[in-house]
């Protein structure tokens, strides 16, 4: 003997809600959260997935692409300057460094850098040489 299967229209009815939670949700559109991709934000796990697929570039700009690169100079002092310089050397290519004033030195030198300390200009000036900055 077969029973009778109850009809899917039937659920809900005399349930007050309709399966719904609270009464006011069921009125209209005003909980519904909006329709496609709305509510794919940062946050909305549920839908992210889907967004990755469409676009790759949904989420907006990347924060890599805005930062700038900066190049970290290797320091010397002018200690090993003095110690690297040859008798007759009267120029020196130091393209890549920062020169701080740690020593002294007693040579008249071009030396051309990238970046140099206040200290170390008067230094260098004061032994009748010259830093160029690039």
């Amino acid at each position: 003997m077969s029973e009778k299967k109850r009809r899917k229209v039937s659920r809900g009815r005399g349930s007050h809600t309709h399966g719904r939670g609270f009464k006011k949700k069921a009125r209209g559109k005003g909980h519904r959260g909006g329709v496609g991709m709305a509510g794919t934000g940062k946050r909305a796990d549920q839908k992210k997935s889907l967004a990755i697929k469409i676009s790759k570039n949904y989420f907006g700009r990347d924060k890599t692409l805005r930062k700038k690169e900066t190049k970290k100079l290797e320091v010397i002092n002018l200690s090993a300057i003095q110690n690297k310089l040859k008798k007759s050397q009267t120029e020196i290519n130091l393209s890549g460094y920062k020169i701080l004033a740690n020593g002294e030195i007693k040579s008249k030198v071009k030396i051309t850098a990238a970046s140099a300390s206040k200290s170390a200009i008067d230094k260098v000036k004061k032994a009748g040489g010259d830093i160029i900055l690039e």
